[in-house]
């Protein structure tokens, strides 16, 4: 896990909004890895994440890619048709679409990091559902085995929206013996969608799991939403080293209700995520989430070189 050991590394954006309203394709229930079986969407992904690798390279950074797997899991699966094998067919797949991007991009000066992208079992912005840590861990597992059998380097847990899922989440990878990565979204008080402070979700994660995450992230609020929760001196934020922010300044709900993409000000959240790092320097792993393509991620990487 190169990121671990560098100041600066890129993650990729929007990869969904990207596709629905750049790309005009369709993801039924924002499913990204049903393209990988049509010739046309799977040179959609390939343009995508080529993108992003480009932009590692031109500024000699790594980049963490993640798989096209935020919806692969078995509820949402079943509501698009795909048995048990399938579903472990397209996770299988999606880390190697991901290899075949590495070996076209990699340099020594720019490492690939492949991450296999695992999602809330329910909606993402809201807590519909709520299981056990340990009804999380039986239910991530699946997933897990088959993106580490396939050969990714570590799996991420994004836009969590409450504690118990994530720690469920963390248990299933130990148990798999893959590192981890917990992303967590918020809302715009800075509060999970469950309630739960930032504080107290990483606190309870770290707690049951003995900090087994190698590092959290947020994603899916913009900058505006939980920076004023980022207290520089909290050894909780110290575990914080990834953003992945949206570009928008609307709420989840306003988000769910819009007709139109709100792409933002990419010089503007560039900025943002400066004057975030200037304070708290540990936030090293920077890419985007709804709303952001490779112009966001460009002119964060940029900020964030012009400030080291």
């Amino acid at each position: 896990m190169p990121q671990l050991e560098a100041d600066l590394f890129l993650t990729d954006g929007g990869l969904e909004t990207t596709l629905i309203f750049e790309d005009g394709l369709d993801l039924p229930d924002f499913a990204a890895f049903v393209l990988l079986q049509d010739p046309d969407g799977r040179a959609a992904l390939v343009r995508y994440f080529d993108r992003y690798a480009e932009i590692a390279r031109r500024d000699d950074l790594g980049v963490v890619l993640e798989t096209p797997t935020w919806r692969a899991n078995p509820d949402w699966a079943e509501r698009l048709g795909y048995s048990p094998s399938a579903l472990d067919a397209a996770n299988r797949d999606a880390v190697h679409l991901l290899h075949e991007i590495r070996g076209r991009w990699q340099t020594p000066g720019s490492p690939v990091v492949i991450s296999g992208c695992l999602g809330p079992r329910g909606d993402g912005y809201v807590v519909d559902s709520a299981m056990t840590a340990g009804q999380a861990q039986e239910y991530h597992a699946p997933q897990i085995r088959s993106l580490r059998a396939a050969g990714a380097d570590l799996v991420s847990g994004l836009t969590m929206t409450y504690s118990a899922e994530a720690t469920g989440l963390a248990a299933a990878a130990r148990a798999e013996g893959i590192p981890a990565v917990i992303s967590f979204t918020v809302e715009i008080d800075g509060l999970l969608p469950s309630g739960e402070s930032l504080a107290e979700s990483i606190e309870t994660v770290d707690a049951a799991t003995d900090s087994y995450p190698a590092y959290y992230m947020v994603n899916c609020a913009h900058p505006s939403h939980f920076a004023h929760v980022l207290a520089a001196d909290a050894p909780w934020t110290q575990r914080i080293r990834g953003l992945r922010a949206n570009a928008s300044r609307l709420s989840h709900a306003e988000l769910d209700e819009a007709e139109d993409l709100d792409g933002g000000d990419p010089v503007e959240l560039a900025q943002d995520y400066a004057e975030l790092r200037a304070d708290l320097p540990h936030l090293s792993v920077l890419g985007g989430c709804c709303g952001t393509n490779h112009e966001h991620v460009s002119a964060i990487s940029l900020a964030a070189l012009a400030g080291r």
